[in-house]
Formats: structure tokens, sequence, C-alpha cells
């Protein structure tokens, strides 16, 4: 019987317990000071990360949980779980709200509720994926950027003891636009922390995350269909549980201003290829190679149920944004590696005066605000602001791969 999570720290972590369990007992005492009898608002709970962040939070009790997510169902299962997890406690108000977190609606419940101690924003467009054209680019600026400069504004009429929006490895050198909306936002969100408490997190690759290309090894495997990855992207990866205790870590710990990252070392890194041949493997199956995806689907389409070959496609990427392995600091910015056994953090990461925050925000809201906007302008727009965004359009994006 396949085991996710056994197979992901047999195969993909290759660690047994949370690499960040030493310095969560090692600061218990803080964390229960600044987490339990406080309110807490999650902004995208019930996505991979934000969920796992709140099973990290909740053994500390805060008093109040209000989770915001557009995704009714995500929402509903996330509810589900904690309240049939053995001994997870759940506070008495505890809230969740299908909506997005600018609507209107969110501002009326923030300022009714005359905010929360601790504010937490995983609501991201987070894949690479997300960028096709320049309607896609839009969207995904607006969800990662306009939208989170409107809940920054709203924060600081009641502002938190803690805030923590989520960045990623790609922000450190982007190379695709998802990346540097989220360098992007870190210069936003850090243009604030004089007002309240700013903290973030680069991190890596989330095992089996929703959406991610081994999540969906097991919709394929459950309709017959062919396997597909990349042999020379390396990705480093964490569990969907250190996912959620990094970013617990970040906003509690963090002083206003850090970014933290996962002290992982090159070796940890790994192909996708060589996690889908274990894969296939831990699914009792022996993968047979295909040069082609047509190849590969009519074999998927003709094999019986209990056939022992299984058929995958590996390729080299080819794909507008793909970047041959990720980093997590670029040179100039200020890493201790001292502060904790588990994580690092970036202590002086250089602060955008916010004129220049909302010169970059005037200007892209004047793009889009253009009928006839191209791709092309939103791109030079980054690369004024992010003059080391090595961006290359290759024509070509992940949406036309299976």
């Amino acid at each position: 019987m396949f085991i996710k999570s056994k197979f992901i720290s047999e195969h993909v972590t290759k660690r047994n317990e949370s690499m960040f369990v030493p310095d969560i007992e090692s600061n218990r005492e803080r964390l229960t000071q600044e987490i339990c009898g406080k309110s807490v608002c999650v902004i995208g709970g019930a996505g991979s990360i934000g969920s796992s962040f709140i099973r990290a939070l909740l053994p500390f009790k805060p008093s109040k949980l209000v989770v915001i997510d557009l995704n009714e169902n995500g929402l509903a299962e996330l509810t589900r779980d904690l309240r049939s997890t053995y001994e997870m406690y759940v506070p008495e108000e505890y809230r969740a709200y299908t909506l997005n977190f600018s609507d209107p609606i969110f501002e009326r419940i923030f300022r009714e509720e005359k905010g929360f101690d601790i504010v937490a924003n995983f609501s991201a467009h987070k894949h690479v994926r997300s960028e096709k054209d320049k309607w896609s680019v839009q969207a995904l600026i607006e969800n990662n950027d306009v939208k989170a400069k409107k809940l920054m504004d709203l924060l600081s009429v009641y502002p938190p003891k803690h805030f923590f929006c989520v960045s990623t490895d790609k922000a450190a050198n982007p190379v695709n636009i998802m990346g540097a909306s989220k360098r992007i936002m870190e210069d936003l969100v850090m243009a604030y922390n004089q007002k309240f408490p700013v903290t973030t997190a680069r991190f890596a690759n989330v095992a089996f995350s929703n959406g991610s290309l081994p999540d969906g090894w097991q919709h394929r495997i459950e309709s017959k269909q062919p396997l597909a990855a990349p042999n020379d992207v390396k990705r480093y990866f964490v569990s969907p549980e250190e996912s959620g205790q990094i970013c617990m870590l970040a906003c509690v710990l963090g002083k206003s201003g850090e970014v933290f990252f996962p002290k992982l070392g090159e070796k940890q890194m790994l192909t996708f290829s060589a996690i889908c041949d274990d894969y296939v493997k831990a699914q009792g199956r022996e993968k047979k190679n295909f040069a082609t995806d047509e190849e590969a689907k009519k074999f998927a389409a003709e094999m019986p149920y209990d056939s022992n070959d299984y058929p995958v496609v590996y390729f080299k990427s080819d794909t507008t944004g793909e970047k041959p392995f990720e980093e997590f600091y670029v040179p100039g910015e200020q890493i201790n590696l001292e502060r904790f056994k588990s994580l690092g953090v970036i202590e002086e990461r250089k602060t955008r005066p916010m004129s220049e925050v909302s010169a970059f925000f005037d200007k892209i809201e004047n793009i889009f605000a253009e009928p006839n906007f191209t791709k092309e302008e939103v791109v030079k727009a980054i690369k004024d602001f992010i003059p080391n965004f090595e961006h290359e359009e290759k024509g070509k994006n992940l949406d036309q791969k299976m």
C-alpha cells in the first residue's frame, strides 16, 4: 500500500523526523508566549502550506482562528481534518470564510474584529505555469502584488503583532514572472516594516503539494495515464509538515524585515525524474521509458490494469521560466546561519523606499489599464524595478506539456 508521507520521508526529504523539531523544542516557551491566547487570521489557509501552518500553530493554543480562502471545498476538508485529528486543539472561536482577501467583506470582518494579533498570508499564484500570456501574467501580479498592497494598507489600520507573507526560493535571482512577483512582494511588505513586524520565508518545493508535478502523478495513475518529469531540473524539497513549521518559526520568532530559509545543502537537491523512478517502484511497478508523449499515452491506453510496466516520459526542460537549480539568497544579503539549527536568516535585506515601491505599482497598474498592453511591457517594467531579473521568453509554457 502506497503511503504518501512514508514515501516523502524515505525518498524525497530522506528524513524520518521534521528538520525543524529541534528549533521548535528549543523555542517552545517563546512560541507559547507569542501564540497562546492570541487571535490569528490565516489567508489562503486551505492550501498546502497555509493548512500546514495552521496545524503547526494550533498546538500552541491561540484563542481565535479565522481562515480565509477562495477554495470552498478546501476549507471544508481543512475543517473536517482538524476536527477529526486525535488531540488536535481547535479554538472555540474558529471560523472559515470562502472569500477573496481583497473582497470588501474581508475588510468588514477585519475592521469589526479590530485586527488580529497574528496575520499570515498564503494566498498566491505559486506555479511557474501561471505565466502564459498577458492575461495570466496580469492575474498573477494582481494576486501576488497589487492585492497584497491593499492588504498591507488595511493591516496598517489595526497593526498585527506578527505578519508573515510566504515567498519562494524562486525570488532569489528570478528568471520567471512568478518568482519576480514574489521578489516584488518581498520589497512591498518590507516597506511596511516600520508600521508593524513583517517577516517572510523563501523555501524549497513542498513535496506533493496541491497542484505540484508529484501530486499529479497520483491522479495520472488513478486515470491510467503516463507520468512525465524533467530530468535536468534540480530542486530542494521539504515535507508538507515542514513547510508549515518554517512559516510558523519565521512568523513568530523572526525580527521585522527578516527572510528565513531552510538550511539545505546542494547534495540534497533532487531531479523530478529521480523521484519519479522511486515513485513508480513504490507503486509496485517498473518504469517503461518512452521518447514521446503520444507513444506513452498509447501504451497507457492499451495496457491492462495489472500491468507491471508503467509508461514514463522524461525530458529536458524547454519552457519559459524554468531554472536549472534554485537558490535561497543572493550576494549582498547578510546571512546568519548560527541563530537556528535548521534555518538560515537573511538579517539585513535592503529595504526599498515606499516611494519606489508605490511608483512601480502605479506604473504596472497603468500598463494593465491599457486595453492593448503586452506581456513584453510587463516584463520591461519588472526589469526596471528588479535589474537582475533574467527573463527569457521561449514561446512555450508548461500548459503545453503533460
